[in-house]
């Protein structure tokens, strides 16, 4: 696993956007219209920017998977971060949708801890690459990057293939969300 640089930014937006493209809760956020597409992309765009700033960005040794990670207790309210949401409300919510994503995040926040973590935000692999066992390596090796900074790893998923998937690497549920869709919080404490 390597940490990537700010040059890398368009291959991880490129692997999260396809690998990414049909997940129900990604899609529950981006509005779905004829521009649902680069829409896509700048979700992927906001989430790099707010992980480069407030967590890490990671890339397997190849290249062809990534991981989001951001550290909550650490995200400011800067005057990037204010452009960053609104950049995000007109190019990919849509302000018609402000409400209905303001209320899925303030139902997320109600359900996550208040404690130091690290929040696995996205992880996400080439679909070219997939199932070749590059998503497993770069989350064992995320996993023991997270182990090292003594911080539980959290995520969410709404992808039921994955639960089995994350439970082999010690992530048990400890909430569900109904939306339009189920979605699943998973923790795996620090060792």
């Amino acid at each position: 696993m390597i940490k990537a640089e700010y040059g890398d930014k368009k291959r991880v937006i490129s692997i999260l956007t396809d690998s990414f493209d049909s997940n129900k809760s990604v899609n529950y956020i981006v509005k779905q219209d004829q521009k649902r597409s680069e829409r896509l992309k700048a979700l992927m765009d906001y989430s790099f920017e707010v992980c480069f700033q407030f967590g890490e960005v990671y890339l397997s040794d190849d290249k062809n998977a990534c991981a989001l990670i951001l550290y909550p207790d650490k995200k400011k309210t800067t005057s990037k971060s204010i452009l960053l949401d609104i950049k995000l409300i007109f190019f990919c919510v849509g302000i018609e949708n402000i409400k209905k994503a303001l209320d899925r995040e303030s139902k997320i926040k109600k359900l996550q801890p208040e404690e130091p973590m690290y929040y696995i935000w996205f992880i996400g692999v080439d679909p070219k690459y997939q199932n070749t066992g590059i998503g497993s390596r770069l989350l064992n090796e995320v996993i023991q990057d997270g182990q090292n900074k003594k911080r539980p790893l959290y995520l969410e998923t709404s992808t039921l293939k994955n639960l089995p998937w994350y439970k082999k690497f010690g992530f048990n549920i400890y909430n569900e969300l109904d939306l339009s869709y189920k979605l699943f919080f998973l923790k795996r404490d620090a060792v």
